[in-house]
């Protein structure tokens, strides 16, 4: 069976990931339920897709991705416009999927599928509601570390016995849960002396332990430093194209929200979500900056 499966993707080498994108995108679309009903304590089972005026969509208009561009941004149903992050959401979920099935293996690829699926989430929820739900992160920890301990090809764990194989694997879990949780609490705590004022979310706490699970304590580093830097670029950009166009930029909390609230302008005091930042350089090292990240660390340790 696994010679079938060798020949048929040297074959045809497009299938599967083909298949990955557009199992990405029908994730996608389920993501954009939980961003939505998950921070209102709402069932993301029941009931069924709906419109804003009650009635429910018929599954030709709940297409991933084209349902958007065929109905051109509005319900059929009422003609009420809705917004483009839908699409977005399904077309970026399906971009993280084709890049696991492309880099990796089954195994590793259906982890990092998930723990990406997880990170989108956690995104747009914290650019919403400036929160990132704590039993969302914390069981995804938990995850992590299982799936750590049974998939050792997750930490690219390798040895003689199998056994201690997984033990490696599930042990690099959880340092990149206690490291990255540790330290940006720690960071946290200080920011918050020297600031007089809360400055970072427990959520980010344990969105990044939740990384390490998945990464280890170097990809929870790396998802510190390297979220500040996409940070600082957004926040940049954020500001020029505010300054350009005169219109408030979609970077503070609740940009896109139900009741159609504004976001507030780019400034000293104006709260930044973390969440997504964090998340960003997460899934950066997670597709392919660990390598050359690592090789850094590595030179590094070799000076001392």
């Amino acid at each position: 069976m696994n010679y079938d499966l060798a020949a048929f993707a040297a074959e045809f080498p497009w299938f599967f990931p083909l298949c990955a994108a557009l199992f990405g995108a029908i994730v996608g679309s389920f993501l954009n339920v939980v961003i939505y009903r998950l921070p209102l304590e709402k069932s993301i089972v029941t009931p069924g897709s709906h419109c804003a005026c009650g009635k429910p969509i018929a599954w030709f208009d709940n297409i991933p991705v084209l349902s958007w561009f065929i109905l051109r941004g509005k319900a059929r149903c009422c003609g009420r416009p809705y917004s483009f992050r839908y699409p977005f959401v399904e077309m970026l979920t399906a971009g993280l999927f084709l890049a696991c099935a492309l880099q990796f293996g089954p195994a590793k690829a259906l982890l990092g599928m998930l723990f990406l699926a997880c990170l989108v989430c956690a995104t747009f929820i914290d650019l919403d509601h400036m929160i990132i739900p704590d039993p969302f992160t914390i069981w995804l920890a938990v995850v992590g570390v299982i799936a750590a301990f049974v998939f050792p090809q997750l930490h690219g764990a390798s040895a003689e016995l199998p056994l201690l194989a997984h033990l490696r694997s599930g042990g690099a879990a959880v340092m990149g849960v206690l490291v990255g949780s540790g330290v940006l609490l720690w960071i946290a705590l200080l920011a918050e002396k020297v600031l007089r004022k809360e400055a970072m979310g427990f959520g980010d706490v344990t969105l990044l332990g939740a990384v390490g699970a998945f990464c280890g304590w170097q990809g929870a580093l790396f998802s510190i430093f390297g979220g500040a830097i996409v940070g600082s670029v957004w926040v940049a950009l954020a500001a020029i194209w505010q300054k350009i166009s005169g219109k408030k930029a979609p970077i503070a909390p609740r940009a896109e929200n139900a009741e159609g609230e504004e976001t507030e302008k780019i400034g000293l005091g104006v709260h930044v979500p973390f969440g997504p930042m964090l998340a960003a350089g997460a899934a950066i090292y997670f597709l392919g900056a660990d390598r050359w990240f690592d090789e850094y660390l590595a030179s590094l340790g070799g000076l001392f």
